[in-house]
């Protein structure tokens, strides 16, 4: 079964259980500070899992495109990967653990559609703590299904909760489903994932979302029960496939075999330096489809640590030739079908092909250094001030040395490359997805203004410059707000000053905030302004500002624009090519 049908039944089948389909979000999460990529599925819809109505309704399904860079370094081996996809289905104060677990074993184990033979499934449970109790419902629901009780185990917190990716957020107990790869046809008697972890597959998890985990660390109720479902694409396709690795399925096989037309090494003498180059290239397409562009700091900095760690990995299979932009067209070409944002191939192939020649002109020498370095040490650790050295002068990002490092028996002194980093630059970056503490959506008072302060912006622009401005990406603190918009040139201070003026007589008019809820075509015919189409579902909720903003949206807003306080531009400046940028605070 290939990949695309295991999507089209996975949708199928949750649409006949009366879910109804929404898109895939962008991979930059939107208003949102705690992570740099969406992580998972219900990452986007946190404000509905804490109790915001959905315009889809309360029971959601969706394939969600989704960035995880926490285990970056176990890429190579058979199943761990940066980008995936993630299916998945939602229940907003509906169902609950009875239904969940019920359709997650129809849908594996029915003929009708992945027909799973039950004996080579077992299942994790909560083992319970002082925050929850052990989830034996569960277990009893798997029982009556016909999973022996020895295929049920049960795991901590560390393995069986699925927590906020921020320090508070919407929580719960989890109970996973687990595939047999062990060498045998069947697993021995008394197997189960919380004995024999390494010859089961996660496949599965069910999330049952009971709590809140509050900024003191305790946990409170959450005022509805949720579900939060997600299955693993690239696993379940390697599963039913009878394949041994995601690498040898359909949706990385041909991109291996394009870069075996370019290496010097096969495949089977260097599998680890293919499926990176496999795996990074394919995170680092979809980030550029999403806007990103390789930089120092934030989602920039992922990115360009994924690409020139594919470039080094390419220079170890004796491709001298530049070949990233070569291998992101077979993505796009096997991809775009499905993520529409793919076929901006021209600017994503660009993105890509201009990192590789800033890396490649000193990536050379940066080697050349770094062995000479390690041939003159006598110690084991390579100092903080020569990474720092290797990543300033030539573009090593300390994981790239870190790497290097590892290959040659060697540690790195990564808190005297912090030192010496700080000392020269103004911004640091903190080298995985978590960023700022927070909730993981911030629904708090002064994000919420921030967040209805960028309607108004963006209205007010539109007002000062013209009806060609539109947003192209929008990220909002506790501390300010930051808004980039399409303009050719820098703004005047008249314009800075007459943008002000709008939002700041908006907020003074103390107009009522009011949300409907409506069809995107609706939507666009009452004059709404919408961001990125393809991301919306059939119903969209549309925030009216009479007589100044009308924006089909789904963050926090105040109820009364006077609650905003007053509106102030802090900075103006160039983005990106034809984008500027704001930076403002509301106080």
């Amino acid at each position: 079964m290939l990949a695309k049908d295991i999507r089209q039944k996975y949708l199928d089948f949750f649409v006949s259980k009366g879910h109804k389909v929404i898109p895939s979000a962008p991979l930059l999460p939107e208003n949102d500070p705690t992570v740099l990529f969406t992580t998972a599925g219900m990452h986007p819809l946190v404000p509905y899992l804490l109790g915001e109505a959905h315009a889809s309704g309360k029971r959601l399904a969706n394939f969600q495109k989704c960035v995880r860079t926490g285990d970056i370094d176990e890429v190579g081996d058979d199943s761990h990967l940066t980008f995936f996809e993630m299916l998945g289905n939602w229940s907003l104060g509906d169902y609950f653990k009875q239904e969940a677990i019920a359709w997650s074993f129809e849908f594996l184990t029915s003929k009708q559609w992945l027909g799973i033979p039950i004996n080579k499934l077992a299942v994790t449970c909560f083992g319970g703590d002082k925050d929850a109790p052990r989830d034996a419902e569960s277990a009893a629901a798997w029982k009556k299904l016909g999973i022996p009780e020895e295929r049920i185990g049960f795991l901590p917190k560390a393995n069986n909760w699925w927590g906020p990716a921020g320090q508070t957020g919407p929580c719960g107990s989890d109970t996973e489903i687990f595939y047999w790869v062990g060498k045998n046809n069947l697993p021995p008697k008394g197997s189960n994932p919380a004995n024999d972890e390494a010859n089961w597959l996660e496949i599965w998890n069910d999330v049952f979302m009971e709590y809140n985990k509050t900024a003191n660390g305790t946990f409170e109720p959450l005022k509805q029960k949720n579900v939060d479902t997600g299955m693993g694409l690239e696993r379940v396709a390697t599963v039913l496939q009878g394949k041994k690795s995601v690498y040898d399925t359909e949706l990385f096989a041909p991109v291996l075999e394009k870069i075996s037309t370019l290496a010097k090494v096969s495949y089977e003498e260097n599998k680890a330096s293919y499926r990176i180059i496999a795996d990074h290239l394919r995170t680092a397409t979809f980030m550029a489809a999403d806007g990103v562009k390789p930089s120092n700091v934030d989602q920039g900095y992922v990115m360009r640590r994924l690409l020139r760690r594919a470039i080094r990995h390419g220079k170890k299979l004796g491709i001298d030739q530049d070949f990233t932009a070569i291998i992101a067209k077979k993505v796009i070409h096997l991809m775009s079908e499905i993520f529409h944002e793919l076929n901006h191939e021209e600017e994503i192939l660009k993105t890509i092909h201009d990192e590789e020649q800033k890396f490649r002109k000193t990536l050379t020498c940066g080697l050349r250094e770094f062995e000479k370095v390690i041939e003159a040490m006598c110690e084991k650790t390579l100092s903080g001030q020569t990474a720092f050295h290797l990543y300033d002068t030539y573009g090593f990002p300390i994981e790239i040395t870190q790497e290097l490092s590892r290959e040659k028996g060697l540690e790195v002194d990564v808190k005297g490359f912090e030192t010496a980093f700080r000392k020269h630059q103004e911004l640091s970056r903190a080298g995985a997805e978590q960023k700022f503490k927070g909730g993981l959506q911030d629904h708090s008072e002064i994000s919420t203004k921030l967040h209805t302060a960028t309607h108004l912006l963006q209205a007010a622009l539109r007002k000062v410059l013209g009806d060609h401005v539109y947003q192209k990406g929008s990220n909002v603190t506790a501390e300010r707000l930051r808004f980039d918009f399409s303009h050719p040139d820098k703004m005047t201070p008249e314009q800075l000053s007459a943008t002000e003026k709008y939002v700041n007589d908006a907020i003074a008019a103390n107009v009522e905030v009011l949300c409907e809820t409506m069809t995107v075509d609706e939507a666009k015919k009452s004059g709404a302004i919408g961001l990125f189409d393809k991301k919306y579902g059939d119903q969209v909720k549309v925030y009216t500002i009479s007589g100044w903003s009308k924006e089909i949206c789904g963050g926090p807003h105040v109820k009364r624009t006077s609650e905003l306080g007053h509106f102030k531009i802090l900075k103006e400046e160039a983005s990106s090519a034809g984008v500027r940028r704001i930076k403002a605070i509301v106080s």
